[in-house]
């Protein structure tokens, strides 16, 4: 694994994918990465122009690239319900869903359209749902793996099944914290159920290091010590977007990459590098808190993967 890169992706001809959050940042990078390994890409975002001008940029390099791009908010269980019937109806199987998308440490608490916290809803709830309709064609895909981006920040989360949507307290980072904790849980879960119930899905999870992309800009903001903090260790600490994209591509594509595995850079503290198995926390293996928290999932989605599959 030593030195992975973009030269080491298999040709991707004739798989679909589906990438969240692709209009910019890690999402456009591994967009672009698969289209010019061959894959059929559906770019998902929730701003149409951002969408068209990703797909400009990506055409300009590849012209020839089997790339479209879907509106899909997932701080929306509407819209994911919408895209997810309206993939199904045009296409009959999915081999590759990542889960990309995010917000990072909004300064107020905000609420999705369902009422979620908006980082609890957008970063985890709207991707269990959106996975869980997708499941008909994902277990129709052709060798399946579902990739959830996670992040160095699930080291100090925890499960608050007491104030999941930070109604009592709301800390910016401490929910941001949770809601990649839970992410990395519902990857290794996935992988559980998958391998227990013979869904053919191999299900893993990924993390950039310290990526320089917009997150923060679109989350605490320039003004933050975060931003302020990161400008003045960016040259040593991080690295590119299309850097912080190959984690996610190596768990997406490489015959190295396991059921259950977490990947990430290879540098201190997996700020930066080339990807390599990632350190998990063992809250991120706790199976009880795992379960209680797919089961609230269903609840709060009203998305069962039981009933999805039962349907297919």
């Amino acid at each position: 694994m030593t030195g992975w890169s973009t030269a080491d992706i298999p040709r991707q001809r004739g798989r679909t994918a589906v990438i969240t959050g692709a209009t910019g940042g890690l999402g456009y990078e591994t967009a672009l990465a698969l289209a010019r390994a061959g894959a059929n890409v559906v770019l998902t975002g929730r701003n149409g122009a951002k969408g068209q001008d990703a797909l400009a940029r990506i055409r300009a390099q590849l012209p020839d690239a089997a790339v479209t791009y879907e509106t899909l908010d997932l701080a929306s269980l509407a819209s994911v319900a919408d895209f997810a019937a309206r993939f199904a109806a045009s296409h009959d199987a999915l081999d590759l869903l990542i889960n990309n998308a995010a917000v990072m440490a909004l300064p107020k608490r905000q609420v999705t359209s369902d009422g979620f916290e908006m980082q609890f809803g957008t970063n985890y709830l709207g991707h269990y749902a959106l996975t869980a309709h997708l499941l008909p064609q994902l277990r129709r895909g052709q060798n399946t793996r579902v990739v959830n981006l996670s992040s160095l920040a699930h080291r100090t989360g925890a499960i608050s099944f007491a104030d999941l949507q930070s109604q009592r307290a709301y800390v910016p980072w401490r929910a941001y914290c949770q809601s990649k904790l839970a992410m990395l849980m519902f990857a290794l879960e996935l992988q559980r159920r998958s391998a227990r119930n013979g869904w053919g899905i191999m299900s893993n999870a990924a993390h950039p290091g310290y990526a320089r992309t917009e997150l923060i800009p679109n989350g605490p903001g320039t003004d933050s010590l975060s931003w302020r903090l990161g400008r003045y260790l960016q040259p040593f600490m991080s690295h590119s977007a299309a850097a912080g994209a190959l984690p996610t591509l190596f768990a997406a594509t490489s015959p190295a990459a396991e059921p259950g595995g977490y990947y990430g850079p290879d540098w201190f503290y997996e700020l930066k590098g080339p990807p390599v198995p990632a350190r998990i926390m063992p809250q991120a293996r706790d199976t009880v808190v795992a379960e209680q928290l797919w089961d609230v999932s269903a609840m709060l989605t009203g998305v069962s993967f039981d009933q999805v599959a039962t349907a297919a």
